[in-house]
């Protein structure tokens, strides 16, 4: 669970220097080094190109190789050595253009349909893109309805720049919340801003960042176990040992612990660590939970404004028709912090914001009521319900209390324990 990974280990890799051509013929580049992405380019199939002067990875565990391999004559025209930024044009509207790869090379723009170039290109990028300047830091393509309109956001320095691609008109932005972009790119329906080897989620239209971010890239988008370290007794006690809060987490009726964070979940079974990507057992899901809990032996998944249901096992089964909308299932909209049921009851605890609200999973259609201030907490990461009460997680913290009951009805906040060393048994 390179969820529970990254502060400890984080931040503070030198800064690389400015120059796009450090990485040339013949370099040897290693992901897992904290190297500061040029741009990141989504291909048609969903797989992350990332882009280091004149070197490209594909997906988050490929070696370095040549661009140009890729993308014939991308680097051969001009030796430019780098790519500024990327993106792959989302517009229906715009057959000509639609998943079509686009690259961003100092005052040029280049254009691959399947990995050729398009006839006609490079382009000046005033040419294609009017409004747009040179020497770009990131583009990422916004479509409907994430954008009001088909747009392409492009980043150089502090100016945000939203290009309508039907109309061609420029919008620009101010994005206070968010650092300087060095590359962006749409994943799974999120948008993320690279800043060294960091990251942040942000929303398209306003810029503004929700959740704790900065994040660490080689804890999500890099396969680097330890930061490059293979054994995995040393993954998992790091992961085990990590400061970082917990997107979701629950407990079975057996024991047995789930722990969701980014791209990566850790289930705990008596003394039993196993860890892995949430892609690799819940490959439906992909990654990011926003709550999950046990009931009846399956595990309710919540992402978003949806649900996902899988029956635990070996492996974990899909249940057919979902997702579904979590309007649906749980009668109340996204998104939500926390979702919990205790053992032998039927009722869903649902944290939102500083509300809690009761699901009745027996009653059709379910309703969300009962509703309850829980104004001890500003704000809950995850909960779950087990053999010792109720477990509130906050951060690297957790709170215990022996019911829901208690815990709304207590004004006093418990002792704090330690999530890596009480519930996960870290030695440190």
């Amino acid at each position: 669970f390179k969820v529970l990974f990254m502060i400890k280990n984080l931040a503070f890799v030198p800064a690389l220097p400015p120059d796009h051509h450090s990485f040339h013929h013949g370099a040897v580049v290693d992901r897992c080094k904290g190297i500061e992405f040029d741009a990141v380019a989504v291909n048609e199939l969903g797989v992350p190109y990332f882009f280091k002067g004149d070197h490209l990875f594909k997906g988050f565990h490929g070696e370095a190789e040549l661009s140009n391999a890729t993308f014939a004559e991308l680097d051969d025209h001009h030796h430019l050595g780098h790519v500024d930024a990327a993106f792959r044009m989302h517009s229906e509207d715009s057959p000509e253009h639609h998943d079509h790869q686009f690259f961003f090379l100092d005052d040029k723009v280049f254009s691959y349909y399947k990995h050729k170039l398009e006839d006609g290109y490079p382009k000046e990028i005033s040419d294609m893109f009017p409004g747009i300047p040179d020497h770009l830091d990131a583009a990422v393509e916004c479509p409907k309805p994430d954008c009001p309109n088909d747009t392409v956001i492009f980043f150089k320095d502090d100016d945000i720049y939203h290009f309508d691609i039907k109309t061609k008109k420029v919008d620009e932005k101010e994005f206070k919340g968010m650092p300087n972009c060095t590359g962006a790119f749409r994943y799974m329906g999120h948008y993320y801003c690279l800043h060294g080897h960091q990251f942040s989620k942000f929303d398209p239209i306003t810029g503004d960042v929700h959740g704790r971010y900065p994040k660490e890239i080689r804890d999500y988008f890099m396969r680097c176990s330890h930061f490059g370290k293979k054994s995995v007794e040393e993954h998992i006690e790091r992961e085990k040992c990590s400061r970082v809060h917990l997107d979701a987490i629950t407990q079975e009726d057996d024991g047995d612990i789930y722990a969701f964070r980014g791209h990566h979940f850790l289930s705990v079974s008596g003394d039993k660590f196993h860890s892995d990507t949430i892609e690799s057992a819940f490959k439906e899901l992909h990654s990011e939970v926003d709550a999950v809990f046990s009931y009846e032996g399956h595990l309710y998944m919540i992402k978003d404004s949806e649900v996902f249901v899988y029956k635990v096992g070996e492996p974990h089964t899909h249940l057919e028709g979902y997702p579904k909308p979590l309007k649906e299932v749980l009668g109340i909209e996204g998104p939500l912090d926390a979702a919990f049921v205790c053992a032998d009851h039927h009722i869903v605890h649902i944290i939102k914001g500083q509300t809690i609200y009761d699901v009745d999973l027996k009653a059709t259609p379910r309703v969300a009521g009962n509703e309850r201030p829980l104004t001890k907490f500003k704000k809950v990461d995850t909960a779950m319900c087990g053999p010792k009460g109720v477990t509130i997680v906050i951060g690297s913290h957790y709170y215990q209390f022996q019911s829901p009951m208690e815990m709304i009805a207590s004004k006093a906040i418990p002792e704090q324990h330690n999530v890596a060393q009480e519930l996960f048994g870290c030695d440190h």
